[in-house]
């Protein structure tokens, strides 16, 4: 193919200049995305750096409070409790914005592995349409090998910001509710009554972080998806949803409620997970349908909502919203299912999937 260019390149010398092929205006097109893609990945690089440096600074701030914490517990009696108070506030303070860095550093880091993905995937394009016969030495099992690496990457990133929310929550609050522990003992011999605020406080916090605890269980696994299947979960998710962002949420099931295979069941809730999740990052919202229809062969869900809307030929892989969409399409294809788009900028927008029950 790319002889082909070259030959016609030639014939033309000499001669006026011609309107350009289809095929030379997208490389053409294609060296400016993969130009602005690599320009992108330079500035979230610098991004990168700078909110590491951030998270560095914030974590020796963390560690020196927590020494600090740790020797007021062991001087109790000596510090003023003003001054107990003021290390416990600052304790909390640095931990939220450490969790938030955290969140964010996460965020860019994950812009930065798919803007190199997608300027690698631009850069082996042009060259196979150019010249490029190395792209085709590759064998398929080098491409099953970068498969793999893929999937242990994203696990092991899980893991990594698991291991991350919990140190940042519940680790945390469990060692502040140790400190407020000891000042609430400290202080019934001496003001019941600060003491039982302390212990109040100390409640307050418990279930605070319960709550936080819970709902990383149920965005990792919701157990109930294991026990009483799709539907009663799909409603759980919607009404938890419903409850924390105050969306106008309704949840349509029609069909047989019935349970399907375990992979195909975690395949529909966490599509409707995902398209949720973007209606409440990307939509502005104020009104959410859910629709969720099971019968002898098909799956059949949509998430409607009257925001923003977007334009579907517009999606792009370097964009948040784009990006999860055209996963989620590719996971789905791959068991037979089909992802649709219906949406136009400023009129909402509604996306359906459709997955094969498997018998």
């Amino acid at each position: 193919m790319a002889e082909k260019v070259k030959e016609k390149a030639k014939a033309k010398e000499g001669e006026a200049p011609a309107q350009a092929t289809p095929l030379e205006a997208f490389l053409e097109n294609a060296k400016g995305e993969l130009t602005q893609v690599r320009d992108q990945a330079k500035e979230i690089t610098l991004l990168v750096e700078q909110s590491q440096g951030e998270v560095d600074k914030l974590v020796q701030r963390n560690g020196a409070i927590q020494a600090q914490l740790h020797q007021i517990q062991s001087n109790f009696d000596t510090i003023p409790r003003e001054d107990i108070r003021s290390a416990y506030e600052a304790a909390q303070d640095v931990q939220g914005r450490l969790f938030t860095m955290r969140g964010q550093l996460e965020k860019l880091q994950s812009d930065q592995g798919h803007l190199k993905r997608y300027a690698d995937h631009l850069s082996r394009t042009l060259q196979l349409l150019e010249g490029g016969e190395e792209i085709e030495v590759s064998s398929q099992g080098e491409e099953k090998g970068s498969t793999v690496e893929q999937v242990i990457d994203a696990q092991e990133e899980e893991r990594r910001k698991i291991s991350r929310q919990i140190h940042d929550g519940p680790a945390q609050a469990l060692s502040n509710f140790i400190l407020q522990t000891e000042i609430a003992l400290r202080l019934f011999d001496s003001d019941v009554e600060k003491a039982r605020e302390e212990l109040t406080n100390l409640k307050s916090s418990a279930a605070s972080t319960f709550s936080h605890v819970r709902d990383y269980i149920f965005d990792l696994r919701p157990m109930m998806l294991d026990d009483l299947g799709l539907v009663p979960t799909v409603r759980r998710y919607t009404e938890a949803l419903k409850d924390k962002t105050g969306l106008a949420m309704t949840t349509v099931v029609t069909g047989t409620e019935r349970r399907l295979e375990a992979h195909r069941e975690v395949l529909v809730f966490r599509a409707i997970q995902e398209l949720l999740g973007n209606v409440r990052e990307y939509a502005q919202a104020t009104q959410v349908k859910v629709t969720l229809d099971i019968d002898d062969r098909q799956v059949r869900a949509a998430v409607e909502d009257n925001g923003k809307g977007f334009d579907p030929a517009g999606l792009q892989p370097k964009d948040g919203e784009g990006r999860g969409l055209l996963l989620l399409r590719g996971r789905i294809e791959q068991v037979g299912g089909s992802l649709d788009f219906d949406s136009q900028p400023g009129k909402g927008s509604r996306v359906s999937i459709t997955v094969p029950t498997g018998g």
